[in-house]
């Protein structure tokens, strides 16, 4: 039996990919209405979504071979899905990311920061989730957590090898000022018992030995569970920060599309300037309550002893020369490092002040006078491609392969191929093969294949089906299935990727918001940001599972911490929903473009 369950188990993946087909065949056979054959299309896609039989891409290419077959959509009205706007902000958002860790911009950024801040426990913990919460507002969560974890360790054990100098070096002290120490620690090294107490145990606890034994064990159960509590702080606030900007996680870019497809009146509702408003106030009220459970779990609420004050000490110093030593390796701040800041810096500005909401933005004024013709995708694009058009570093001679001699001869020994050397012109700050190796082409088609599932949910009137069979929710508060929703979501994220998560549910959202007329980015905004929050298992999310296997955690420490950030994270986006994001979206009133949802061709 155990090796027939075994075979099963490896092979698994095969199993699911011809069963689950087979299995749900009946539906689309026997309820003939297109609702049906498109709901066959998404649990067959949600299956292989959740157990990951396939590579997550190639599911989100079914629509391409099913939806043509089972005469839901034609096959370049399918096909046309997985090119949208959002994949253009999406890729040109990746090439600002992939050229800030081309050229290490991204290591500079954090080190600076984690100087200034300190190397305190609680402020070190503060300053790495700082860092991490915004560098994955502009990179991928996985590189921030990548990048981070070995810095953090290696402070961290900094920490604790100075702490143990400074212990011994102190134990020292206290046996050369106090002789009666020496000569009672003598006495139990040479077996020789204490006329006033004869307890040998008592003896014992008096002993250099023991002290020096047990103020090591001590300092390494306290650096285990700081290396526990640091590891945990990077992973989550790099989850974390990834909310806080629309290029920063995929889920978020799923939700604009989504609304641009589902809603195409919508009068771009969510850009890049709203989406910012909204999520990084909502990002900074997580961050310092994680900050504060994490610190309780790990570090306890010993102030003083946490933050420090007044002069810093040996242990603090030589951790603190660590950190400044790893900042001078990377020397000055080259022309290419400048460059990529400079783009980066100019297309935040674009992104904020194309459509900022209360005045008209430069799109309006110079393109967009009669309809939308510039988006942040256009943006994003136009910026990245600098990248392959600025040089590395400033001509010169020595750029251009020769130094400084007399030119004309080294003009003439070129020429007639004698010296051997050619022209070289300096690189670009990016080039295609960084970018082919770097960029996460499935991703793309991950986002291609939720908007193809969305068109055709709407085509084949599932959605509308969907919106009427939850049309009784309707007796429910409005915040009372905002706050249940954004439970579900984050139960199934911890399960599945939040892509997939995000993809499978805004659809089925989108339906009944129009059905229970509530304003659509109500439910839908916060069980995007919902998507985001894995925080309970190693396997929910990549950065968790960097941090599993850095941190010498056990699972069991993960979903201890983990489900009570999954809760904060929960009531602090139902909050900003409730309160800021309700003025700044008009969430009183059900908009006028939600009644529309027919969604462009």
């Amino acid at each position: 039996v155990s090796d027939v369950l075994k075979w099963l188990w490896y092979h698994r993946n095969y199993i699911i990919i011809v069963v689950t087909p087979l299995a749900f065949l009946p539906l689309p056979l026997t309820v003939h209405p297109e609702e049906a054959k498109c709901g066959y299309v998404i649990i067959l896609m949600a299956l292989y979504w959740c157990t990951e039989c396939m590579p997550l891409a190639v599911t989100a290419l079914l629509p391409v071979v099913l939806f043509p077959m089972m005469g839901i959509m034609k096959a370049g009205d399918v096909s046309i899905e997985y090119l949208k706007d959002s994949n253009m902000l999406f890729m040109g958002g990746l090439l600002v990311a992939i050229a800030v860790e081309h050229w290490n911009l991204h290591k500079r950024i954090a080190l600076r920061v984690l100087l200034l801040v300190g190397v305190r426990p609680a402020l070190l913990m503060m300053g790495f989730m700082i860092v991490s919460a915004f560098l994955s507002m502009w990179i991928s969560n996985t590189a921030t957590t990548a990048m981070m974890l070995p810095i953090s360790q290696a402070v961290l054990q900094q920490l604790q090898e100075t702490e143990t100098r400074a212990e011994e070096r102190d134990l020292q002290n206290t046996a050369e000022d106090n002789p009666g120490f020496e000569m009672e620690s003598r006495k139990i090294q040479e077996g020789i018992p204490d006329e006033k107490n004869t307890d040998t145990k008592l003896q014992q606890e008096n002993g250099i030995e023991y002290i020096r034994e047990n103020s090591r064990k001590i300092t390494e159960e306290k650096y285990s569970l700081l290396t526990k509590g640091m590891s945990l702080s990077v992973c989550y606030s790099a989850s974390i920060g990834g909310t806080a900007t629309l290029t920063g996680t995929t889920p978020n870019l799923i939700l604009q599309g989504q609304i641009e497809k589902l809603f195409p009146e919508n009068g771009g509702v969510i850009n890049f300037a709203s989406w910012f408003g909204f999520a990084f106030p909502n990002m900074v009220l997580m961050l310092a309550i994680s900050w504060l459970w994490l610190q309780f779990m790990f570090l306890g609420f010993n102030l003083k002893k946490s933050f420090g004050c007044g002069v810093k000490n040996d242990r603090d110093k030589e951790a603190y020369a660590v950190m400044r030593e790893e900042y001078k390796k990377l020397g000055g701040m080259k022309f290419a490092e400048g460059a990529v800041l400079t783009i980066f810096i100019l297309l935040v500005l674009l992104w904020f002040t194309r459509e900022p909401g209360f005045i008209p933005g430069w799109a309006a004024v110079l393109f967009n006078k009669e309809d939308s013709f510039v988006s942040d995708g256009t943006v994003a694009i136009f910026m990245s491609m600098l990248f392959f058009v600025i040089p590395s570093r400033l001509p010169s001679c020595g750029s251009y392969g020769f130094t400084e001699a007399d030119y004309l001869s080294v003009y003439i020994k070129m020429f007639l191929h004698v010296t051997g050397k050619r022209i070289k012109a300096p690189r670009t700050l990016l080039n295609w093969q960084v970018v082919h190796e770097r960029m996460p082409w499935n991703i793309i088609l991950l986002l291609g294949g939720g908007f193809a599932l969305a068109a055709g949910s709407e085509v084949s009137g599932l959605s509308k089906w969907l919106g009427d069979s939850l049309a009784p929710l309707q007796k429910i508060p409005p915040f009372a299935i905002s706050i249940l929703l954004s439970l579900l979501v984050a139960t199934f994220t911890e399960c599945s990727s939040n892509t997939a998560t995000t993809t499978l549910f805004l659809p089925i959202l989108a339906s009944m918001s129009t059905a229970i007329q509530v304003h659509p980015l109500y439910v839908m905004l916060p069980c995007t940001i919902a998507a985001s929050l894995a925080f309970m298992l190693p396997v929910a999310t990549p950065p968790n599972a960097i941090a599993f296997s850095f941190g010498n955690l056990k699972v069991i420490d993960m979903v201890r911490a983990g489900f009570m950030l999954n809760i904060i994270g929960i009531l602090c986006i139902n909050l900003g929903i409730n309160t800021w994001g309700y003025v700044m979206f008009d969430m009183g009133t059900f908009p006028q473009w939600a009644n529309n949802t027919h969604s462009k061709p």
